[in-house]
């Protein structure tokens, strides 16, 4: 708990000098309630590592950290990134994964996700500059916003609209790539920043907003598949575990490296339209579940396909699960979200008939 936003992170029932023996590491993930950020917490703990997770639950889900609370190598710290904060304890690496990437969620409060961005950002910075931490930005493939090449290297330099409905998101994005890179060639901070393509698997939101998230559920539950547009648009999906790999590669890769605080796409070559991922859902889930078809959203993206050879040469990553791989987990995993929640709701209706 904290007071003035001063947190003194609870590792419960490890003692500090048997900690200090081991020369664990500490890793602060910003975010850490949300879908990428809780999966890298069980990573980094499973590795040996302690993890804070900083999150003020506004999109993160407290289902996704439960089972890590008790967890003698795990704290959580309820906070929001746009105020000022500190910690009382060592900080090693920071992942800063604080921003809402599904667009209805980021765009039910822009002004807030913009300054998730930039006020967040130089929070993080600063803890960082004083922890003598490396840290990581979590960008996004939204830098390039709707763009005008097949393959999307990081020297491309986007095609972004700064007064649309995703400009919060995509140019506060942008602004944080900034500020890291200011940060790290004024004041040495060792910065790394990775733009994520479309990432899904275990422990996304149900109502996440996003095409794997909102096919699945909608194909589980024999409602419409939305398709926006005539569903020739594309992107390339990118399984959890690939991409935690991916991360965990840029944050350990050496610092030596003159390049290593340039932008670095992780992503999945593999490129599907809405349709083929659409029917691919289908099949997969056996549904009955007939395509419906919406206007296109302003400003959306028509392909994305990223150029990963960056990270090839610098991390030695590359995915290696494919959709049809990585749906099978993912399915499994929103089928049993989908049985626990009408479960619940079963149970409500019997209590509230019975009061």
């Amino acid at each position: 708990m904290g007071k003035d936003n001063v947190y003194t992170p609870d590792f419960g029932g490890v003692p500090k000098a048997s900690r200090l023996a081991r020369k664990e590491r500490t890793i602060l993930i910003a975010g850490g309630a949300g879908f990428i950020g809780s999966n890298l917490s069980r990573r980094l703990i499973a590795r040996g590592d302690r993890v804070i997770c900083l999150d003020n639950l506004e999109t993160g889900r407290s289902e996704n950290i439960a089972a890590l609370l008790a967890h003698p190598k795990f704290a959580f710290v309820l906070h929001d990134v746009v105020r000022p904060f500190r910690l009382n304890s060592p900080i090693d690496q920071i992942y800063n994964l604080a921003c809402p990437a599904s667009p209805p969620k980021y765009q039910r409060d822009p002004l807030h996700t913009f300054k998730t961005c930039i006020f967040g950002g130089l929070n993080l910075l600063a803890l960082a500059r004083e922890k003598g931490a490396r840290i990581l930005q979590s960008s996004t493939s939204e830098v390039y916003g709707d763009p005008d090449c097949l393959l999307q290297s990081e020297d491309y330099r986007g095609r972004v609209n700064t007064v649309g409905p995703r400009s919060c998101y995509d140019e506060g994005k942008r602004a944080a790539e900034t500020l890291f890179y200011e940060t790290n060639r004024q004041h040495g901070v060792d910065v790394r920043i990775a733009r994520i393509f479309n990432t899904y698997g275990p422990r996304m939101d149900p109502g996440d907003g996003r095409v794997v998230s909102n096919f699945v559920v909608q194909a589980l539950s024999g409602a419409p598949i939305t398709i926006y547009g005539a569903g020739q648009q594309t992107r390339s999906f990118c399984y959890i575990d690939d991409m935690l790999d991916g991360l965990m590669a840029l944050m350990e890769a050496d610092d030596r490296l003159a390049t290593i605080n340039d932008p670095v796409n992780l992503g999945n070559p593999g490129e599907f339209t809405m349709i083929e991922l659409a029917q691919m859902v289908v099949q997969m889930t056996a549904s009955t579940s007939p395509l419906t078809y919406r206007d296109l959203p302003v400003d959306d993206p028509r392909q994305r396909r990223p150029d990963i050879a960056r990270a090839g040469r610098l991390l030695d990553w590359a995915p290696k699960i494919s959709l049809a791989e990585g749906l099978v987990p993912t399915i499994a995993y929103f089928r049993a979200e989908l049985t626990q929640m009408q479960g619940a709701a079963t149970a409500r209706r019997a209590g509230e008939a019975v009061s």
